[in-house]
């Protein structure tokens, strides 16, 4: 999931739908506005509803005050000086299309809409209100004509004229401006959105009405039935006839629908009263603001049947509850295209309906989407798409912005699951670590893990209560720099240091009952003081490099054989040795024999049942053909997932081994060759892709790089112990076939291949990276499977034959070998993951081999 949370938190939003901000004034309209349409009396009122109370208590996170309504304004009033707080309001927001229909004709009560480009990374554009054009144009044409009385007829027909060319004039300047993105029409607060078609005889009636009634509301305001349905349609002939041909739009028509104040009659504030205008200007696209709250169903068919109808989802954050905006959400998407979808936040005065309004929509789309995507509605990469288009495609493809879609991570964001608290650390959503607690009572330790360069799984245990107070609190466990350098021996190799902090980041999706009772797990990444990503953590380049595929539309399946060898322990005088009693007789692969002994059988099933408790489905289990050899197969997940599952397994079958036969403790080991005769232990990994198309393109990256994919696959010298032919272990040559085990990529069947040439020294997450970063390069580029399906034992063909198969290359025979190809994977890992794995396989090796050769295995089974 954390590819789609990490979506919804930075994808850049267009708000193609808002307001300027206020002047500064004495004259501020009151702050409740900010979450209600209420007027008058009406509005004191809103300090009860639950989406003022859920924006005050927001605020108060935000700014690290009370969560009351004068402590949040008496903190706003503080930042209101500058720049700086309607910047940090305004972050993760790329630009702004703003309505310029406030009235600011003194110049002095909001900003004009080009100050607030200083608060988004991309400039703003304006969005033409057709209403205040055409009001402005009656001004400056009526004087001259109302005070003549005589020939009323002719002047009427006159200043009909004058008006609608005067009209047409500004309507083709704004369309010919680059700077307008396009037009909007509040006759929804006129006359509602049944838009009749005027006649040339009713518009002369009503211009001739005009002049004789003009002092009228109903005409100053366009109420008139004739009079703004006349501008509206005339502005819509004119964006039908600036269509630069028959297959492109014109520019798009924006409509008020639904949530208002008391201005609008409601019930004809329904977007379904737009039907006939839609069909009547096929080239121009309408957009149906602000969902058409409550009438969000009735927008969405519209937009689904009708190639110009476009939806917009915005106002109703803030301005309805949460589980309102999660509704609105759904019945959107219950018809509507997602690339006719957009997102704006309707902000006015405020810098804060701005802020409040981004925060609320990625939550909102957080919970939905997550949700459909946990019940198989849709895949992670559907979902991504969905947030793509809604916050940034749709409105730059429609508004024809040419905009390029870059993540937000390096701007001050408010994303879902951080927040921003006084000082700029970063605060954690720990919804799913109470929803965990809740479920599991009996909790009181939380394993918080890591996975090092050497492959080391380190920890940090915190009671749980001091573990939900700290996180609650924004605070996370500070560990030294020098961590992602630290040996076996906690020696930090050169070009690390202990000066400086990472903050330990739990990534709550990985969270899980351990591998004791009363003990809870949770994988960690790293991260600055301030939030930003460390970009050497290993799970953060895994993670980043499933983001890179689910950009292309490409998502993964990951499982693993999981291979162990369960050993005697012995104490001697001189160290432990292990091994030497076996743990059960006449072992053989899936030999039942292997099976017999009871103290072995119970070690197994108490495996097993531990893994089901802590919510790890076991497909299958069965004896290996070392002696104590047994394998675990888990199902398939998604990458992350399943690394991080995979690193639980090993952690719930070591501890069960050593402790669950009392006087009689096993070393549960996954080092590739704990018997120097006998077979090794592999770490198998099966890869499927969604959608298949191309996936010869994707196994032909890994291939062109699997010489230097196994530096990190194959990271130690007893890795290469396993580097033989015959023996089930993928062989020597870089190869592939079908159903073939002598090579060390098997296909399975299309996109599902096995990848053999893996053992249990690797660290997975950077396994897995080189492994999906390769198979990404070569569809990106194209690259063709040249090594042929190879159904034999290579090792038994003759060059001639292997040469037919573009068989050409070996894997290398040594660590040395195989880190003189690493320079290959900078593309695929990133240069400064590179330079760290490089850098600590130097001193590994350099430590090792101090270490007599006599003891190096039991060193390597002791840790691994």
């Amino acid at each position: 999931m954390d590819p789609l949370i990490r979506a919804i938190g930075e994808t850049p939003i267009i708000d193609h739908h808002a307001h300027n901000l206020l002047l500064p004034s004495d004259a501020t309209p009151s702050f409740l506005s900010i979450t209600s349409e209420a007027r008058g009396g009406a509005l004191r009122h809103a300090k009860s509803t639950l989406p003022h109370m859920r924006a005050v208590k927001q605020l108060a996170e935000v700014l690290g005050c009370g969560p009351t309504l004068e402590a949040v304004e008496s903190q706003i009033r503080e930042r209101r000086g500058g720049d700086a707080w309607a910047r940090e309001c305004f972050s993760g927001i790329e630009c702004v299309l703003f309505d310029d229909g406030l009235d600011n004709s003194d110049g002095k009560t909001v900003h004009p809409y080009s100050w607030h480009d200083r608060l988004t990374r991309s400039k703003s554009r304006r969005i033409v209100r057709i209403e205040r054009v055409a009001e402005k144009v009656l001004e400056s044409c009526t004087p001259g004509y109302r005070s003549i009385e005589k020939e009323a007829k002719e002047h009427a027909r006159s200043f009909m004229g004058k008006v609608t060319d005067s009209f047409s004039k500004e309507i083709r300047t704004a369309i010919a401006d680059p700077r307008v993105a396009g037009f909007k029409s509040v006759i929804c607060y006129r006359t509602g959105l049944a838009i009749p078609t005027v006649t040339d005889t009713e518009a002369y009636s009503a211009f001739r009405s005009f002049l004789q009634e003009g002092s009228d509301e109903e005409f100053t305001r366009l109420s008139h039935k004739c009079l703004g349905p006349y501008f509206v349609r005339l502005t819509a002939q004119l964006l039908a006839q600036s269509a630069p041909d028959t297959l492109a739009f014109s520019k798009p028509l924006q409509f008020h629908t639904g949530l208002g104040d008391n201005d609008l009659m409601l019930q004809s504030s329904s977007p379904s009263y737009l039907q006939p205008f839609i069909k009547d200007y096929p080239k121009v696209p309408i957009v149906l603001l602000h969902a058409g709250y409550p009438f969000t169903k009735e927008a969405g068919y519209l937009a689904s049947v009708y190639e110009n109808a476009f939806l917009d989802i915005g106002e109703v954050f803030p301005m309805v509850s949460q589980e309102g905006q999660e509704r609105v959400i759904r019945e959107a998407l219950e018809l509507c295209p997602t690339e006719k979808l957009m997102w704006s936040t309707d902000g006015h005065w405020f810098p804060e309906t701005f802020l409040l309004a981004v925060m609320q929509v990625r939550k909102g789309m957080e919970r939905v989407l997550a949700d459909y995507v946990r019940c198989e509605t849709l895949t992670i990469a559907q979902a991504i798409k969905i947030v793509e288009d809604v916050f940034f495609n749709t409105s730059n493809r429609l508004y024809n912005l040419n905009l390029i879609l870059q993540s937000s991570s390096h701007m001050v964001v408010h994303p879902t699951h951080l927040k921003l608290t006084t000082g700029g650390c970063k605060k954690i959503d720990v919804t799913m670590l109470t929803r965990f607690l809740s479920e599991n009572p009996s909790t009181k330790y939380l394993r918080l893990q890591w996975l090092d360069y050497t492959s080391t799984n380190r920890v940090r245990i915190l009671p749980i209560k001091h573990a939900l107070s700290l996180f609650q609190e924004g605070k996370l466990i500070g560990i030294t720099k020098a961590v992602l350098g630290l040996l076996q021996n906690d020696t930090i190799a050169p070009g690390f240091t202990a000066t400086g902090e990472y903050a330990l980041f739990p990534c709550f999706d990985s969270l899980r009952r351990g591998e004791r009772t009363g003990y809870a797990t949770v994988q960690c990444e790293f991260r600055e003081k301030m939030g930003e990503e460390v970009s050497i953590c290993p799970r953060t380049v895994l993670r980043k490099t499933i983001e890179e595929a689910a950009a292309h539309g490409r998502e993964f399946l990951v499982g693993f054989e999981i291979e162990v060898v369960f050993m005697t322990t012995t104490n001697t005088y001189n160290g432990t040795r292990y091994g030497e009693i076996p743990v059960s007789e006449g072992h053989a692969w899936s030999a039942s024999r292997a099976l017999h002994k009871a103290d072995i059988l119970t070690t197994v099933e108490a495996i097993v049942d531990a893994l089901e408790n802590s919510g790890i489905a076991i497909q299958q289990f069965h004896p290996e053909s070392s002696p104590g050899q047994y394998e675990f197969v888990t199902g398939p997940l998604p990458p992350l997932q399943a690394v991080d599952t995979l690193l639980a397994t090993r952690e719930i079958i070591s501890t069960i081994a050593a402790n669950h036969l009392p006087g009689c403790p096993l070393r549960a080991t996954f080092t590739p060759r704990p018997y120097p005769n006998a077979a090794g232990t592999g770490a198998h990994i099966h890869i499927s892709m969604t959608p298949e198309v191309d996936y010869d393109m994707f196994y032909a990256g890994v291939l062109k790089r699997l010489r230097a994919i196994t530096a990190i696959t194959y990271p130690n010298a007893l890795s290469y112990e396993r580097v033989r032919d015959g023996i089930w272990a993928g062989g020597t040559w870089v190869v592939w076939g079908t159903q073939n085990r002598e090579t060390p990529l098997r296909m399975i069947s299309e996109s599902h291949w096995e990848v053999k040439c893996v053992d249990g020294f690797a660290n997975t997450y950077l396994a897995l990276s080189a492994i999906l970063g390769a198979g990404l390069q070569g569809l990106l580029n194209e690259e063709q499977l040249v090594i042929k399906d190879c159904v034999a034992d290579p090792s038994t063909l003759s060059e001639g034959e292997r040469s037919a198969l573009g068989v050409r290359e070996n894997l290398p025979r040594s660590l040395g070998e195989a880190m003189g190809e690493l320079e290959i994977l900078r593309d695929v890992l990133g240069k400064e993951t590179v330079e760290c794995y490089r850098a600590v396989k130097k001193a590994e090796g350099e430590m090792l081999r101090a270490v007599p050769e006599g003891w190096r295995r039991w060193w390597f089974i002791e840790r691994y």
